[in-house]
């Protein structure tokens, strides 16, 4: 609301009654809330990444390498060697995290004059980021098992011919995939309006589903944007990155912020991608755990959505989900109460913390 705001602070009116995004910071509990990955880095990285850093420090005192080559060629072959690609540097841009790439594509590809449109539920920052930018923003919609009707999405495509397309997958909060055939057919029309899509991609390793990267050889429109947060456990030291046509990358150089990739973010996302097997170690076991938790969920009588990311969301509550979420932080769990009604959304954590979970969900149920 304006009130809450002094009225000396000339903060622009269509700011006026957002929350700044962020879940729940509490101490001394499971956290369970906010998708990252359980596992601490293998003693192996942690050490390289320490050693690769101290090389570093001495030269703090001059900017980082502006356009992150180097770390922009280990991300190339990344890639290329996982979703069996051939991308180099010139396809690849890197920033803090997966949320500073997606602004920077609003800031340069969006704007009063070109409409935003993403299918929701989803990713909540979509959105955000499009108010913060002035990008008009349209939410079309998912069925009630959270897929894109593919027909209708076309149709509304046609209809809106918007500038941007969103599409996540595996979705955020649902976790459902869109299959690579649908994500075709949506680039297909893309490209008919003259629309960038961008596949956010930001828990692809935890899913048997081809990535989009495949489709960028034969759609120069299509931007896929992923994250390090998540898959290589390195949520704390921000790093994102979108793969798409050397242009769109062009796009991004001119309007990011000068040197915003700082060097140690650098160096130890380098060291990551050199022990990237290393780093991955654990997602089959979060795959697997994922399953477990599923099934135990089932089992009490609410009802988990298929999931091929590393967080399950479930309904079928016979009090309000908010009460049912506050009874779990009451015995240390914390999940994510996400908005949407009659649903709550567990990340995958240790089997002891999902064993520990389970056990408050069962106690309320009981």
């Amino acid at each position: 609301m304006a009130s809450a705001w002094p009225y000396w602070l000339p903060i622009r009116a269509d700011l006026y009654g957002i929350s700044p995004y962020g879940a729940p910071q509490i101490s001394d509990v499971v956290a369970l809330n906010t998708n990252e990955n359980p596992f601490e880095l293998p003693k192996t990285v942690q050490d390289a990444i320490v050693s690769r850093v101290s090389e570093v420090v001495h030269s703090l005192n001059r900017y980082p390498d502006r356009d992150a080559e180097a770390l922009r060629s280990k991300l190339a072959e990344y890639i290329s060697k996982t979703t069996d690609t051939n991308v180099t540097r010139e396809n690849i841009w890197a920033a803090n995290g997966s949320n500073e790439i997606l602004q920077t594509i609003m800031i340069a590809c969006g704007g009063a004059d070109h409409l935003a449109l993403g299918f929701t539920p989803s990713y909540s920052v979509h959105p955000l980021i499009a108010q913060l930018t002035r990008t008009p923003w349209f939410a079309g919609t998912r069925d009630q098992d959270f897929a894109i009707d593919i027909a209708v999405a076309k149709k509304l495509i046609l209809e809106k011919n918007p500038s941007l397309i969103f599409v996540t997958t595996p979705n955020n909060p649902s976790g459902t995939s869109t299959p690579l055939t649908h994500i075709r057919e949506l680039a297909d029309l893309a490209g008919q309006v003259g629309a960038l899509l961008i596949v956010d991609e930001a828990y692809a390793e935890f899913s048997q589903e081809a990535s989009a990267v495949g489709l960028i050889a034969d759609f120069q429109h299509v931007v896929v944007v992923r994250t390090m947060s998540k898959a290589f456990a390195f949520a704390g030291t921000r790093l994102g990155y979108l793969v798409a046509h050397p242009a769109v990358v062009n796009a991004a150089l001119i309007a990011r912020l000068p040197y915003h990739l700082s060097s140690i973010t650098q160096a130890a996302a380098e060291v990551a991608l050199d022990h990237a097997e290393l780093m991955q170690g654990e997602i089959a076991t979060i795959v697997s755990e994922r399953s477990r938790v599923a099934e135990a969920i089932a089992s009490m009588g609410y009802k988990p959505v298929p999931s091929a990311a590393n967080f399950i969301l479930f309904s079928g509550f016979t009090d309000e989900a908010s009460a049912v979420w506050q009874r779990l932080l009451d015995q240390g769990i914390l999940i994510r109460d996400i908005g949407l009604r009659g649903y709550l959304r567990v990340t995958i954590g240790t089997p002891a913390e999902n064993d520990q979970f389970i056990a408050a969900l069962r106690g309320i149920t009981e």
